[in-house]
């Protein structure tokens, strides 16, 4: 799989952001697009991916940190996707559709965790 880091433009002031943005993008080792491998739809996973964003925001977490947008390449097709690091990851599993019996065994495990 490849995959391309996309932004619409850049400027020179945007260089210690774009160094901050590679180096952020070295700790994210998940793609949203592995979901598909689970039984998620294309569609399931990007209505994830933005609640996951809208929890995280809401968190206080910096999203870029854990959420970019990337192009990558899956069955010869290009797709809109997210490079994800393992607590962006982890909301977006939490924000899928329960019926996919993963989503349900990690929110159960979670709470029992909790519960402890």
């Amino acid at each position: 799989m490849e995959i391309s880091i996309y932004k619409s433009s850049y400027t020179p002031i945007d260089s210690i952001e774009n160094f901050w943005d590679v180096y952020y993008s070295m700790q994210m080792h998940y793609l949203a697009s592995d979901l598909l491998d689970y039984g998620l739809s294309p569609k399931q996973i990007s209505k994830a991916v933005l609640k996951a964003i809208k929890a995280a925001k809401s968190s206080g977490l910096e999203i870029r940190r854990h959420f970019m947008p990337v192009f990558s390449q899956r069955n010869h097709d290009v797709i809109n996707d997210c490079k994800l690091t393992k607590m962006g990851y982890g909301l977006v599993l939490l924000n899928a559709d329960v019926a996919l019996s993963l989503v349900g065994q990690l929110q159960v495990s979670i709470m029992k965790s909790f519960l402890k």
